[in-house]
């Protein structure tokens, strides 16, 4: 990919693609981390005498244009504090001549943020009048938003194929570091694999089960395994459609597949449920896996022991209930004992607060801030936002 060594922006108005979509509640922002993650792109871009930085972003899904609960602007205050100088905050949509006029009369200096892309018709079409129209409000384009470099959209891989572009910080560390989990990693290679559905990451699980040491599988995921051997997983959330696939996978990979030995159950999804452990094979009728049991903390634990190399994705069970985040925080207090030694990348939105929420965050190598773009590029996939920075 062309990084920003490779774009002049002295002088020039540069627009950034960056992703803030952050959670937000009454109006007010819950967690500024993707805000942050933007900071290195937007210094370096200041630092190398850019007129103007024009940040674009998506936020949630709205359906029919212009929504209030979609609006960017509870974000501009915090950009205002983590960047420590005003923002302005452009309102309407952002290929409107209203929204150009107001860029143009931007002083030098002065960081705009747009209003939601996604208000835009035509964004998630990749709409060539839109990408047109976006382009009009820079010099040069920045690709930084790596959760959304799986997409191609207008405003991720359109806008880039009409104005010089690069990759961000943020986006150039995403697939370095990513990239380090496909060729040539380090061994043992251990990846942890965990979530609700098989159905949801078996290309990731087929992609990398090749070129892993072990793969521990836990989250509701493990229940369909568990079920394809022939146990008993009582109302256990599973996929049958996928049964199949794993006696296949299984059969192929049984060497290098660690499922968890025993459960702890709930006799209801609630978060006051009343538990018991039972061994993941012989879950009684009426209960259903919640969490990775005692011995298998234990057993992922060992398995973790001596790597060098660690991908995890995904909860062991229901974190969110804290009577069953047991699992997940012992994965992660595991991954984080390995120490500067080993290679940790955590990545997908629920394994990342898993970590935080555990404290252990400053103990891992890398935290994608990815999610699906993640998962897309270790299935092996061309990203649309990564091929057109090249």
């Amino acid at each position: 990919m062309q990084n920003l060594n490779h774009l002049d922006v002295k002088g020039k108005r540069v627009l950034v693609r960056v992703d803030y979509n952050v959670p937000v509640k009454d109006g007010v922002v819950q967690d500024d981390t993707r805000v942050t993650a933007s900071l290195p792109t937007l210094r370096a871009l200041q630092a190398a005498g850019a007129r103007n930085i024009i940040l674009m972003s998506h936020f949630g899904r709205p359906k029919n244009g212009p929504e209030d609960k979609y609006s960017l602007k509870p974000v501009a205050p915090v950009l205002e504090q983590v960047l420590g100088q005003p923002v302005t905050f452009i309102g309407g949509t952002a290929d409107s001549d209203d929204t150009l006029a107001a860029v143009q009369a931007l002083p030098e200096g002065a960081v705009a943020l747009l209003e939601n892309v996604r208000f835009s018709a035509g964004e998630e079409k990749n709409d060539a009048d839109l990408n047109e129209k976006f382009a009009r409000l820079g010099d040069a384009f920045v690709l930084d938003a790596f959760g959304s470099a799986h997409r191609a959209h207008s405003s991720v891989s359109g806008v880039a194929g009409k104005l010089p572009h690069a990759a961000g910080t943020l986006l150039q560390t995403e697939v370095d570091a990513l990239g380090k989990l496909l060729d040539g990693a380090e061994r043992p290679y251990v990846v942890i694999i965990g979530g609700a559905k098989v159905s949801d990451k078996l290309l990731v699980i087929e992609n990398l089960l090749p070129t892993v040491d072990r793969m521990l599988i836990g989250g509701g995921m493990a229940y369909t395994f568990v079920k394809a051997q022939g146990g008993k997983i009582g109302r256990s959330i599973h996929e049958d459609d996928f049964l199949d696939k794993a006696r296949e996978l299984l059969g192929k990979y049984g060497d290098k597949i660690v499922l968890p030995t025993d459960t702890l159950a709930g006799d209801a999804f609630s978060a006051d449920a009343n538990t018991r452990v039972v061994p993941t094979s012989d879950i009684p009728d009426d209960w259903e896996g919640m969490d990775i049991g005692p011995a298998s903390q234990a057993a992922f634990t060992a398995a973790l022991k001596g790597a060098k190399t660690v991908f995890w994705n995904g909860p062991m069970g229901v974190f969110e209930f804290e009577k069953f985040a047991s699992g997940t925080n012992a994965i992660a207090k595991a991954v984080a004992d390995l120490g500067t030694d080993t290679y940790s990348v955590i990545g997908g939105g629920d394994s990342v607060s898993a970590i935080n929420r555990s404290g252990q965050a400053d103990r891992v190598s890398h935290i994608s801030t990815g999610g699906g773009a993640s998962l897309e590029l270790l299935e092996g996939k061309a990203l649309p936002g990564v091929e057109a920075m090249k």
